[in-house]
């Protein structure tokens, strides 16, 4: 599969228990299921393995037919279905892992079509843990930043935002000022960017008063 020396090293590392692996029967079959099924290129498989090693030790039985099903039911298809940039997806578990984080959104009071098209819009929502990243953030949107839920489901890349060193930081310079701006122009930029906007806006503001 092309997989540098360096890379396999590390896949080593991590699951230890490849060594001793019987390829016919634990190893091939990752492979063909991701080119036959996934319809994964065979150009790209070297991609897959080198970003999710733990494809190599996950039954495709018990564990990626499962949740490549339910994603496909999802909408992970046609042009947005699974990629090498995201059969990470493939190793999470349907009912302990992927069910709750849909779970989670739809108690926000989201309708199914509206989570899913916000997972397929950021597929990345599926990898991040409930207590340590949604409900956080969440709390913080609705009870700091006084957030409207319509706002989430256009930019729900805010979820993927450090909290502490972007999130609250840009929020609260904003509030310093008595100013807003919507999630994507608060967060999609870089720091700089951000200050020039910030800038912008006071100076418009003193404009505005002068007036």
């Amino acid at each position: 599969m092309g997989i540098e020396r360096s890379a396999l090293g590390r896949i080593l590392d991590m699951f230890p228990q490849l060594l001793t692996a019987d390829p016919s029967n634990q190893i091939y079959p990752v492979f063909e299921f991701l080119l036959n099924n996934v319809e994964i290129p065979f150009s790209d498989i070297r991609k897959c393995i080198i970003r999710c090693p733990r494809l190599l030790v996950s039954g495709v039985e018990n564990q990626l037919k499962p949740a490549f099903e339910f994603l496909m039911k999802l909408g992970f298809v046609g042009a947005n279905r699974i990629t090498c940039r995201t059969t990470v997806l493939l190793v999470s578990n349907v009912d302990h892992t992927l069910t709750p984080k849909i779970d989670f959104l739809m108690g926000l009071g989201f309708e199914y079509n509206e989570v899913a098209k916000m997972v397929i819009r950021s597929p990345v929502l599926l990898t991040f843990s409930i207590e340590n990243n949604f409900r956080p953030k969440l709390e913080y949107f609705l009870e700091e930043m006084k957030g409207d839920l319509e706002e989430l489901k256009r930019f729900p890349q805010y979820f993927s935002f450090n909290l502490e060193g972007k999130i609250k930081k840009r929020h609260q310079m904003l509030m310093q000022h008595r100013l807003s701006m919507p999630l994507s122009r608060m967060l999609k930029v870089s720091d700089g960017e951000f200050n020039a906007r910030l800038i912008d806006m006071r100076l418009q503001l003193v404009e505005e008063r002068q007036l």
